[in-house]
């Protein structure tokens, strides 16, 4: 296992090298909890590279008394006879769920990587390394064949991917271990870990797929575990082409904008179905609507002036297409529009130019009015133009907190008129942020920190008004 191990890990430092084009400084940051998982990643990193070569983060987020104490205890205890670097931060978990809105999972997420985004720019870590296995990807493929996530909820966790909330990198060189294997290791060399209650509980949907529906898996198929996960690979090589063609096709059956469809057009192609799942779910329709849909475009039934609704939108159908807008009370109706690519595009009354440029050190941060640039490592396409709702907001950049768009509208002296004609950037390939509240930027005006321009940006994304 450990040479495995090692080989993994010195894969995902070679592509990290890549991407930053220069080599890594080699010391990684560990996210241990102090369960089984995590104190077998922290083992094998100390066992493979040796103490100097990373430091362990701890997170107590104070959600089961004594027993959280008791796991930052354990990490603590096993740094300091190891001699490895502890970083340590206690939370008030459900203050910040309840203060944001937030459920509690979502919560310790958001808390947890803000946290460590920090410490790797701080401290200059190349990566996060967490103990995600093959079992934990399996149940994230079923969780999300249940919620219907299409192609991309199919793929499953990547070895390699950008911190959420932050700057940084997530490596997962673990993915390719069973639970059993990881079991195996820890049992062999003695390595100590403690058990979380919580995990036992059926009431979570993860631990229900881990309790109840695994072992019925295990019982038709013993390797039920790689199978998945070699799936998962299948599934992830699938999800790039299709995105591709999706990308090259959705031009010839949505208007300029992508608010409308041409339905003759979309029907004329035979995979019309995913092509629609596509161009709607950047708007939050779920499963439902999209099969009553479906069925209402392939029918002989009267389709014009029918609608359908997501929580944030209304599709109208039309003679010729499918008209979506944006539920609101105001007078503008167009308020949504996913950019997919870079071009130039006509929204809520302004003409927004999207371009991806080579970044020069030597250029200028400071950009002329109307213009912002973003790390295209960061924002990614697709995201979405959108108008500004009530409880949106982000980190101005240079700042460490979170500010309503609503204040910084009052910084700015906005009037009504100018609030209603903000264009607001969201990042749907983070957290479904097109529908959250939490923006990547206020184009032409403030761009989130975590997009900001940095010593590995090699790209950026350039949106002027």
């Amino acid at each position: 296992m450990q040479k495995r191990f090692v080989l993994k890990v010195e894969e995902l430092r070679r592509l990290i090298d890549e991407e930053i084009g220069s080599a890594s400084s080699g010391i990684m940051l560990l996210a241990v909890s102090g369960g089984m998982d995590s104190m077998c990643l922290a083992d094998l990193w100390l066992r493979s590279f040796g103490a100097g070569t990373c430091a362990l983060a701890h997170c107590n987020f104070n959600l089961r008394g004594v027993e959280s104490d008791g796991d930052e205890a354990l990490v603590t205890e096993w740094a300091e006879n190891h001699g490895v670097k502890l970083h340590k931060v206690s939370f008030d978990t459900c203050s910040y769920a309840s203060e944001n809105g937030l459920s509690i999972e979502m919560a310790a997420r958001e808390l947890r990587y803000r946290w460590f985004a920090g410490l790797c720019e701080e401290y200059g870590y190349d990566a996060v390394v967490t103990a995600h296995h093959a079992d934990d990807n399996a149940e994230t493929l079923v969780l999300n064949i249940v919620r219907g996530t299409g192609m991309k909820g199919l793929s499953g966790m990547k070895p390699l991917s950008p911190v959420p909330y932050g700057k940084g990198r997530i490596m997962r060189p673990m993915l390719s271990f069973t639970r059993k294997q990881i079991d195996g290791h820890v049992f062999a060399w003695k390595v100590p870990y403690r058990d979380d209650s919580t995990n036992s509980s059926v009431e979570y949907r993860r631990n229900s797929i881990r309790h109840e529906i695994f072992p019925l898996f295990e019982r038709m198929n013993p390797s039920y575990v790689r199978t998945l996960n070699r799936e998962i690979r299948y599934f992830s090589d699938a999800s790039d082409i299709v995105e591709q063609w999706c990308r090259d096709h959705v031009g010839s059956v949505c208007g300029e904008d992508g608010t409308y469809v041409d339905t003759a057009a979309l029907l004329s192609i035979p995979q019309w179905r995913y092509l629609l799942y596509y161009i709607l779910e950047p708007f939050g329709f779920n499963s439902a609507v999209l099969e009553s849909l479906e069925s209402l475009l392939v029918s002989d039934r009267t389709a014009s002036g029918k609608r359908f609704e997501s929580e944030g939108h209304v599709l109208h159908v039309e003679r010729n297409g499918l008209k979506i807008c944006r539920k609101m009370t105001g007078p503008v109706e167009n308020v949504v529009m996913p950019v997919r690519c870079a071009g130039t595009y006509h929204f809520n009354g302004k003409t927004v130019r999207v371009e991806v440029v080579d970044w020069d050190p030597g250029m200028p941060l400071r950009q002329p009015e109307g213009i912002i640039v973003m790390d295209a490592s960061r924002l990614r396409f697709p995201f979405v133009l959108r108008s500004w709702r009530s409880g949106d907001w982000m980190i101005p950049l240079g700042m460490k907190g979170r500010k309503k768009v609503s204040d910084i509208f009052t910084d700015l002296k906005y009037d009504v008129r100018q609030k209603a004609d903000a264009v607001v950037v969201a990042d749907t390939m983070t957290e479904g942020m097109a529908e959250n509240q939490h923006i990547a930027a206020l184009a032409g005006v403030r761009i989130d920190d975590r997009y900001k321009v940095g010593p590995e940006t090699r790209k950026v994304i350039r949106i002027s008004i």
